[in-house]
């Protein structure tokens, strides 16, 4: 990994790409949260971070070998895109991405330039970026495509050495399957996480993480069908005993998203917060 505020140039490309991480390490950030920094001439910088004074010094330094078009957001949590504004102000870019939901720890702050959606392409003279629409993570969740190089910026959507939590009402288990899925027509040579390194084999992460998410469910199943009518506190402990302690609270979170999904397709119910399988 990169030291914190080093730019380090990141796969075999012709289009330069480099990686900024960023100094927010911490349980659900890894190493903290990565900012890529794509072109030479025309810049294009993909999520820029939590705000503050040294992370935008860090990246107005880095931009100052050309003119940054571009500031791109693949989501609105607060450790991804709170630094956009400041940065956009400074540099004249053009902010890219979905606006916030209103649900609780979005950055509200971010206002995109306008009403952007996938397939939207950006042209940056030597590269271009597609928008893919990847709403799972969250609703507003946004994948760039570096096509000239089929380099895939995934912001939370795939992660390296760990799966994203669901968060619902607003994330979705149906729709993050659904997102990864439709990646899996792409011919894409790597990923660029949101935090951890450049993965060189993007279908075999992209199908570890599908079927990572279907052995869960099905165990999630197994354990209603075994323990019957049970809450998801109950739940939790049974169908995450492979998940460390402190983790507990997160995983709730995405079993719940796996319960609203089996909700959705009538395979479970739920009787004033007590979940058991379908009869």
């Amino acid at each position: 990994m990169p030291e914190p505020g080093l730019p380090l140039r990141i796969g075999y490309t012709a289009v330069p790409v480099h990686q900024i991480l960023g100094n927010n390490p911490g349980p659900m950030t890894g190493p903290g949260t990565n900012s890529y920094l794509l072109g030479e001439e025309q810049l294009v910088l993909i999520d820029p971070g939590p705000a503050s004074d040294e992370q935008l010094s860090t990246l107005m330094r880095c931009c100052e070998r050309g003119q940054l078009r571009y500031v791109c957001v693949t989501h609105t949590h607060r450790d991804h895109s709170p630094g956009a504004k400041a940065l956009a102000e400074a540099t004249g870019a053009e902010l890219v991405g979905l606006a916030a939901p209103e649900v609780a720890g979005q950055d509200q702050s971010f206002q995109p330039a306008r009403m952007w959606e996938g397939g939207d392409i950006l042209d940056c003279g030597d590269f271009h970026l597609e928008l893919i629409a990847t709403p799972g993570h969250v609703s507003n969740h946004i994948c760039y495509l570096l096509l000239e190089e089929k380099l895939l910026f995934t912001g939370d959507h795939i992660l390296q050495g760990t799966t994203p939590v669901i968060l619902p009402p607003d994330g979705d288990m149906s729709d993050y399957l659904k997102s990864l899925r439709s990646l899996q027509d792409r011919d894409l040579r790597y990923l660029a996480p949101g935090h951890g390194r450049l993965m060189d084999r993007p279908q075999e992460e992209i199908r570890q993480l599908i079927d990572h998410r279907l052995k869960r469910e099905a165990k999630i199943r197994g354990c209603l069908e075994s323990l019957g009518a049970v809450t998801i506190d109950e739940l939790v402990l049974a169908a995450y005993d492979d998940v460390a302690e402190h983790l507990i609270p997160w995983a709730k979170k995405t079993l719940t998203a796996h319960l609203i999904k089996l909700l959705k397709e009538d395979i479970v119910c739920d009787r004033g917060g007590t979940w058991s399988v379908k009869t």
